[in-house]
């Protein structure tokens, strides 16, 4: 903000006479106070707060006294009285409005530092209704209203994520503000207010979606966007999934969406798990008892597409896995833990961006911009077991196919439309991905597997969308594939299953289609 304001800043400031003050959160409080009460500053309280200010040496005045009437119904209504909203609201400049402060003896207010009672925290620790509504802040969110409406005047901290930028005004100019300062703040505080809202109104939605809201904060400005022509900018709470175990080089907009591609993918497997993804797509991914033959078995699915792409496990790296990792060049690894010794070979390799994965939990919705409005749907959580499958054929699957069948649709779900998976012995021996005919990714993972030499004699084939024709299952038939995975529903399923009894390969059916966009 400061740096911003280099070239514009005025030169009128004005002064801070009096505080308000009614926090929730006093962490990092007392530098601010002591500071103003330095500068000559006259505080405002109530509670807690103005215990707190009294317990660093320093005379507060008590909001009751000031309006004459306690805090009652259970502290519900402390604040919400004229001789407060007028001391804060009234136009300095304003004739009219000074003379009624005058009338009524009303103080000017020309700080207002307020957070909010912890709402979305609460929902989210589980708590039931009745403990829920009572955090819905009634005072606070109007004085923040209020001083940011009036910020001509006053200045409104709305959120301890201010602290430090006003404690930098306080040491560089005193307890004196400027308009474009007063400006920051206030829109800061809409920010806070417009959130808090936003998540009142999601609580008491539901799951109706009556109406669209999402309000994000902690923007991370990108280095461009898709293209270095787009501007890119990501608004979330990034390190509540992650920690960055280096520093390097900026997290980019394509990097995101990645990393989103990867962890969701990653997530479908309960076994020690390797996967490489390339453009949102796996492009080696296997299952194996150690992380190390994960790794050398997901590389060797497509070694070459390997190169620069995004590196994903739920295993543990020691030096052994990174110093193997190390001999490709990558963007970004993902793991839920990391040995010092791979850590110390990791870096040996400038540009990584190597992130240790938390517990947070992904958002259940997506959402995406286009035309003139969003689209909303639920995130595909939809993960399919043995006992959800149904046969389509006289032949069933053996526990290998089987086990083959769930590792391929689990990689087909997380691969861009028209999709086609192969796989044999838990491994991705090749994928086609993002074709307008179902028929050429086949075909185009049939000679990926090929080139790569992959046997796929015995491998098993999995679609994310049902065969309108039985082309695709005789030409899986003809390169020794043996098993089939798809959705079904398709009005002619009996041809492709006549062509499998016919040639003795076994199919089954998820009922459960995985389009991806």
């Amino acid at each position: 903000m400061r740096e911003k304001k280099v070239n514009i800043r005025m030169t009128v400031k004005k002064q801070i006479k009096r505080a308000l003050i009614s926090v929730y959160h006093k962490e990092g409080l007392d530098a601010i106070i002591k500071k103003l009460h330095s500068e000559g500053v006259g505080f405002i309280s109530t509670g807690g707060t103005m215990a707190y200010i009294e317990s660093l040496g320093i005379q507060c005045d008590a909001v009751e006294d000031l309006t004459g009437y306690p805090s009652i119904l259970g502290g519900r209504v402390k604040t919400l009285h004229p001789k407060i909203f007028g001391g804060i609201l009234n136009r300095r400049e304003n004739a009219t409005d000074q003379d009624q402060v005058k009338l009524y003896d009303i103080p000017e207010i020309d700080l207002v530092i307020v957070d909010l009672y912890p709402f979305r925290d609460t929902v989210a620790s589980g708590a039931g209704e009745v403990a829920a509504i009572e955090k819905i802040d009634i005072g606070g969110i109007s004085l923040i209203r209020a001083a940011a409406k009036n910020f001509k005047d006053v200045v409104i901290i709305a959120s301890k994520a201010q602290y430090a930028q006003f404690v930098q005004i306080l040491e560089e100019d005193g307890a004196r503000t400027t308009l474009e300062e007063r400006k920051w703040f206030a829109k800061e505080a809409f920010a806070v207010s417009s959130a808090y809202d936003s998540s009142i109104f999601e609580y008491f939605d539901g799951d109706a979606r009556s109406a669209f809201r999402l309000a994000e904060d902690n923007p991370m400005r990108l280095r461009y966007g898709e293209n270095p022509h787009q501007e890119g900018i990501f608004y979330g709470r990034f390190d509540d999934l992650f920690d960055r175990q280096l520093p390097g080089k900026e997290i980019s907009y394509n990097n995101l969406l990645d990393i989103d591609a990867a962890v969701t993918l990653i997530d479908e497997f309960e076994d020690i798990t390797f996967a490489v993804l390339k453009h949102n797509n796996a492009c080696g991914i296997a299952s194996r008892p150690t992380t190390l033959e994960a790794w050398n078995d997901a590389l060797a699915g497509d070694p070459v597409s390997a190169y620069g792409g995004i590196l994903v496990t739920n295993g543990v790296i020691d030096r052994d896995e990174a110093e193997a990792v190390n001999k490709i060049f990558f963007e970004v690894i993902i793991a839920p833990d990391y040995t010092i010794e791979a850590i110390e070979t990791l870096q040996q390799k400038k540009n990584h961006i190597i992130l240790l994965r938390k517990n947070g939990a992904l958002q259940k919705r997506q959402y995406r911009s286009l035309l003139n409005g969003t689209l909303v749907q639920d995130r595909d959580l939809n993960i399919q077991t043995a006992v959800d499958l149904e046969p389509m054929t006289k032949k069933v699957p053996d526990k290998r196919e089987m086990d083959d069948l769930l590792f391929a649709n689990k990689v087909v779900k997380h691969s861009k439309s028209n999709a086609i998976t192969l796989v044999k012995n838990r491994q991705l021996c090749a994928s086609g991905v993002g074709q307008t005919s179902r028929v050429d990714a086949l075909k185009q993972a049939i000679e990926k597997a090929k080139s790569f030499g992959f046997d796929l004699r015995g491998a098993v084939m999995a679609s994310d969308a049902f065969f309108p024709f039985p082309d695709c299952v005789k030409i899986a038939d003809q390169a020794g594939i043996t098993s089939v995975i798809q959705p079904g529903g398709s009005i002619r399923d009996d041809r492709s299953t006549a062509y499998c009894d016919a040639h003795g390969m076994s199919m089954v059916k998820t009922g459960v289609r995985h389009f991806k966009h």
